[in-house]
């Protein structure tokens, strides 16, 4: 089995004034999808790369980890 087929993603979210934030990651290839959740049900997703900083830039910008469980419920329109 190829090593990339084994990976463990990292999910993190952030609560914002009329939307949230769900972030699931790719630690290995630095790829993720974020989801930006917004109050009025609209869910809006996007494919992104990033760079080895990604989890310090995480934390400083005040993301919090989350389950998930909670990203695939908001990815499936189910939350």
């Amino acid at each position: 089995m190829a090593k990339g087929s084994n990976v463990v993603h990292q999910y993190f979210k952030r609560d914002f004034e009329g939307y949230k934030i769900l972030l699931k990651l790719n630690p290995i290839r630095l790829t993720g999808i974020e989801l930006t959740r917004f109050d009025d049900g609209r869910v809006e997703k996007r494919e992104l790369a990033f760079d080895e900083h990604i989890l310090e830039d995480l934390e400083a910008d005040g993301f919090d980890e989350t389950s998930a469980m909670e990203f695939n419920l908001y990815l499936s329109g189910l939350a």
